[in-house]
């Protein structure tokens, strides 16, 4: 099983490369735009605690069983996770970015499903945090990156919500 569950961390790995694709396309976009970027302080540390989580995942998975009951249910969670950060990223379209880069004079945004949550790709960064690893039973990592990663998200959401207080129109 080791196999297939490297082959599910690449593509995570490959879906991680898109996003900084389509991040530097909106990036520019947005710069373009009046753009102003805020918080930059975090983001390497962020970029690092992600990538870390892959690396980290197969290497624990290598000394750990893949459990079906445990792995089926958490690929289900991945999936899930993936299809609610692409929609995030679909509905903000130009807005969306892995940096904090906001447009003064934009609307917030306020359908899809931020309709009901203020921050929905964070929902899908902790889901997939607890459940990629858990697909081959690394609980270590799922643990240890989603205690790291708690203080990156309130920085990040703090930092998010004063870029968005000071320059969106609501």
């Amino acid at each position: 099983m080791y196999g297939w569950y490297l082959g599910l961390v690449l593509l995570v790995a490959a879906e991680r490369v898109a996003e900084l694709v389509v991040s530097l396309r909106n990036a520019r976009w947005s710069f373009a735009q009046g753009g102003v970027e805020s918080g930059r302080g975090h983001y390497p540390f962020m970029v690092a605690l992600h990538t870390l989580l892959l690396a980290a995942c197969m290497v624990e998975a290598l000394h750990r069983p893949f459990i079906p009951w445990l792995g089926w249910t958490m690929f289900a969670v991945v999936l899930l996770a993936q299809g609610l950060r692409w929609w995030c990223i679909s509905v903000l379209g130009h807005q969306w970015n892995t940096r904090v880069i906001v447009v003064p004079g934009l609307r917030l945004v306020a359908r899809g499903p931020y309709r009901w949550i203020r921050h929905p790709n964070y929902v899908a960064v902790v889901a997939e945090g607890i459940a990629l690893p858990l697909v081959h039973t690394a609980w270590v990592t799922a643990l240890v990156f989603t205690l790291l990663n708690i203080p990156i998200l309130a920085i990040r959401i703090r930092s998010e919500e004063a870029a968005l207080k000071s320059a969106l129109v609501t």
